[in-house]
């Protein structure tokens, strides 16, 4: 079992930036590829970042790619989402994922184990 925590969510105002984070325990943290979804309601949850278990290896949905971050600290136990040139499309709750799958960067949230509660990021305009 692995339990994930994030936090860092918040209101913030367009242009503004903000940093998630999310928490392991359980089970050795560098035998997961970690990614964060987001899902606004009555939309399905979305690929927003993915790493790899070393880190060495990142992606990201072409909406966030060049505005957010995807980072870890296997030390830490904790994945981190570095989001910057916010805009009120980034409104959701945002959610971090563990998976063991070898497949690189998966989309699919059936493919994913373990998910934390969210953490809701709300833009102002």
């Amino acid at each position: 079992q692995v339990q994930l925590i994030e936090s860092g969510g918040g209101f913030v105002q367009a242009g503004g930036a903000l940093r998630l984070s999310c928490a392991a325990s359980g089970q050795t943290f560098n035998n997961y590829a970690m990614a964060w979804f987001r899902q606004l309601p009555g939309k399905e949850r979305e690929f927003v970042a993915g790493i790899s278990r070393t880190g060495g290896s990142t992606n990201y949905a072409d909406t966030v790619k060049g505005r957010f971050t995807i980072s870890r600290d296997n030390a830490k136990n904790t994945v981190y989402l570095h989001m910057n040139s916010l805009n009120p499309e980034d409104t959701a709750v945002y959610y971090c994922a563990a998976t063991t799958s070898r497949v690189l960067f998966p989309a699919n949230t059936t493919v994913y184990q373990y998910w934390g509660q969210g953490t809701q990021v709300t833009l102002s305009s």
